[in-house]
């Protein structure tokens, strides 16, 4: 039989009590009953410390895990670029020499071939990571990854079709990084001449 069980009988012996005499008058299990209630109540306070010290413990490890993943975090930020810039620097080393020959008085022929060449592999890293030119010339204006810096009137472009490129502009994958600045064309104006 169950405590829970041995409690409940308890319970109802004291209510049968005989019509007359008190509770009091009656023989009542005290010692028997007041032990096993202190055991279970021993028990019971073992078990909610043994909780208490899980929980601190599980308290403790999710606070070295958040402090472990905002570290990481802050390192991967602080890194994330290295591989791009890993590819930059050949090209800043070519830079150094194109103006090293410029400052020696060598030929300029041999100066702009080597930023033809510089300017190639300074676009082959970009490529690589994703960043690629958005088309400009030509082509309907389009405000998303278009930036209007004038307007001009046009005889042979349709109207609002980009026909200067002042700068590029570039995409990260589907992304707009840098909107290109362009002229866009406008309707001729009708000539009106007075009779």
């Amino acid at each position: 039989m169950g405590k829970r069980q041995e409690n409940l009988n308890i319970f109802s012996d004291l209510e049968d009590t005989e019509p007359g005499k008190s509770r009091a008058d009656q023989p009542v299990e005290g010692p028997v009953e007041e032990i096993d209630l202190e055991q279970a109540l021993a028990a019971k306070t073992e078990e909610a410390k043994a909780f208490q010290d899980k929980y601190l413990r599980l308290a403790a490890e999710f606070e070295n895990f958040k402090r472990l993943a905002q570290k990481q975090k802050q390192e991967y930020s602080q890194f994330a670029n290295e591989s791009l810039l890993k590819e930059l620097l050949p090209i800043v080393d070519n830079l150094e020499r194109a103006l090293k020959c410029v400052q020696e008085g060598r030929t300029t022929d041999g100066l702009v071939q080597g930023i033809e060449l510089t300017l190639k592999q300074f676009t082959e890293p970009l490529v690589r990571f994703g960043v690629k030119p958005i088309a400009s010339l030509g082509v309907p204006f389009e405000p998303t990854c278009h930036q209007a810096v004038a307007q001009q009137e046009s005889k042979t472009a349709a109207e609002n079709t980009v026909i200067e490129e002042y700068q590029k502009g570039y995409q990260l994958h589907d992304r707009v990084l840098r909107a290109a600045m362009v002229v866009v064309a406008t309707a001729q104006a009708a000539d009106t001449t007075d009779e």
